[in-house]
Parts: C-alpha cells; sequence; structure tokens
C-alpha cells in the first residue's frame, strides 16, 4: 500500500485536508445563526425529527475533520495510539451520523430520487467504515487501509455536496430539479474514483511482481 502512502503526501491529499477542516468547522454555523438560517434546507426536519437532525449535523463534522488525518503516515508512526483512537472516533462518529442521516433521507422534501440516493450513500459509509474498523481490528492492515479509502471518498461527500449545491444556486438551476440530482452526484463519482485508483494500484503491483 505504498500508494496510498503516496497519496498522501500529494498536493491533491493536501487539498482535500484543507476543503474538509473548513468545511467541517463552517458545518457549526447552525450553533450561534440557527438551523432555520444557517441550515434551510434542512430545516423542516426541526418538526418531528429533530433528534436526528442534530444528530446529523453535529457529529458528521467530527468525522469530516478527522477523515485527512488517518492517512498521514507520519502521525501513525509517531503516535499510533492516537491514530488508533482518532480513527474510533471516526467510526463511532459515523455511525451516529450515517444511522442519522439514513433517518433523514426518507424525510426529504425533494423526493424519492433524493431519498434513494442519499439513503444509498448513507449505507454504504456506514458499510465500508464497518469493514474498514473490522480490518483494523483484525490486523489485516492492507485491507483496512482499502476499506477506509473507500469510507473516506464518501465522507468527501459532505464537501462535494456543497461544491455542487453551491454551484447550482449560484447558476440559478431550480432547487427541486438540482437538489435531487446531487443526492447521487456528491457521492457516486467520488466512490467510482477511488475505486479505480485502488484496481489500477493492484494491476500495477501485479504487473511488476
Amino acid at each position: 500500500m505504498e500508494r496510498i502512502s503516496r497519496l498522501a503526501n500529494s498536493s491533491g491529499f493536501w487539498l482535500a485536508t484543507v476543503s474538509s477542516v473548513l468545511v467541517a468547522i463552517v458545518s457549526y454555523r447552525f450553533i450561534p445563526l440557527g438551523v432555520q438560517q444557517g441550515m434551510e434546507f434542512v430545516a423542516h426536519n426541526l418538526s418531528g425529527n429533530a433528534l436526528a437532525l442534530y444528530a446529523h449535523i453535529g457529529v458528521a463534522p467530527v468525522a469530516l475533520a478527522l477523515m485527512p488525518f488517518q492517512f498521514m503516515s507520519v502521525l501513525r508512526s509517531r503516535w499510533p495510539a492516537l491514530h488508533r483512537w482518532s480513527g474510533r472516533v471516526y467510526v463511532g462518529a459515523i455511525l451516529v451520523s450515517g444511522l442519522a442521516g439514513l433517518q433523514l433521507a426518507f424525510h426529504t422534501t425533494t423526493g424519492a430520487f433524493a431519498t434513494v440516493g442519499f439513503a444509498t450513500l448513507a449505507v454504504v459509509w456506514l458499510g465500508t467504515t464497518g469493514a474498514a474498523f473490522y480490518f483494523a481490528v483484525n490486523r489485516q492492515i492492507a485491507r483496512h487501509k482499502r476499506w477506509m479509502l473507500r469510507s473516506a471518498a464518501l465522507t468527501f461527500a459532505a464537501v462535494t455536496l456543497r461544491v455542487y449545491l453551491g454551484s447550482s444556486m449560484a447558476l440559478g438551476a431550480d432547487f427541486a430539479i438540482a437538489y435531487p440530482i446531487i443526492s447521487w452526484a456528491c457521492w457516486v463519482p467520488n466512490a467510482l474514483l477511488v475505486e479505480f485508483y485502488l484496481r489500477r494500484a493492484h494491476f500495477l503491483k501485479h504487473r511488476t511482481t
């Protein structure tokens, strides 16, 4: 998995790290502003679904902020205990926010296409993260790293969703049309890109052996 270590030192990785941390911080704007003003597009969940809403918007940013640091080899080598505990917090945050996100998916106001998109994201996010945790506990480190990359791609959907949502608003797109598309676009390309990277790494490894 030397290619994953090199990936963690690339300029793209550092761009993803900065954007993940910034989005995680900005996500807490609902604390000073309130959900109605700071996150208007999900504010309808305050009526009858507030627990899931606060569980998701309050805990998911923790996973997003921690995610890039799980791939920094210097942290793993110098402070392995910190890596393990931050990884546990990452998994726990996804367990809480993923289950909450799954519930929220069934309360979207933009139709069944968006519901299925976000619900599928929640299930796959939970599944990939659970696999990464399982392989870490069982000391299958190579598999752990691969599944962590898959989990990270889905965690990064929090960033790509905001990029696409902001772009669609800037272009004057109809929210009711754009949001269901974004419910899939925010994570499917991420997942496919990581899968392509892993398959290519596997191919190159076996071609040279």
